[in-house]
């Protein structure tokens, strides 16, 4: 894949215009603003920084990420709304003898959820795992996100897992729930 190789444009539920595409280097300053988003927020997400991320940080994520999606590595979707980053998403390969599975993980920011982003950006990753040859999806969930495994049920995937309070954040335990689809 290439940087900024447009996957789809369509319309959201609100009306707005959205284009899902790969990242690319202009990117950079909205990742930033929007991961940064998110720690403020504390969304309920299992591979989030708890700490903001500095423009150094974010700029040495996104080189190795360009790099991975170019060498077919992982699939990197950005979703963009008048000009400006508002979801990510990417399905990373396992290697060796798990080389046909791919952890995804998908994030949108507040304000541009629940308008169909996310189904289209699972969509659109499923599709392209399936070009990519792999055979089986993988996602971890927090157990209080019912939005997100909401999403997970809708296209197709299926909880095949639990940790108990496998997840500890400010004094409590929230259980942590593995997702799966058979491609």
């Amino acid at each position: 894949m290439k940087a900024g190789q447009v996957f789809r444009c369509f319309t959201a539920k609100d009306g707005r215009a959205v284009i899902l595409r790969t990242p690319r280097w202009e990117d950079l300053d909205d990742l930033l603003d929007f991961y940064n988003s998110l720690v403020d927020e504390g969304v309920d997400i299992t591979d989030l920084p708890t700490e903001k991320v500095t423009r150094e940080e974010e700029t040495s994520w996104l080189g190795r990420r360009l790099a991975d999606i170019e060498n077919d590595r992982i699939i990197g979707i950005v979703a963009e709304v008048d000009e400006r980053v508002v979801a990510n998403s990417e399905v990373e390969r396992k290697s060796g003898i798990m080389g046909h599975v791919g952890k995804l993980g998908i994030l949108i920011k507040a304000g541009f959820r629940d308008i169909g982003i996310g189904t289209e950006m699972m969509k659109a990753l499923i599709a392209e795992s399936r070009r990519m040859g792999l055979k089986v999806l993988v996602l971890d969930v927090f157990a209080s996100n019912n939005r997100a495994r909401h999403l997970y049920k809708k296209v197709g995937f299926e909880e095949t897992g639990r940790i108990p309070k496998g997840i500890g954040r400010k004094g409590e335990y929230i259980d942590l729930i593995r997702m799966t689809m058979t491609l």
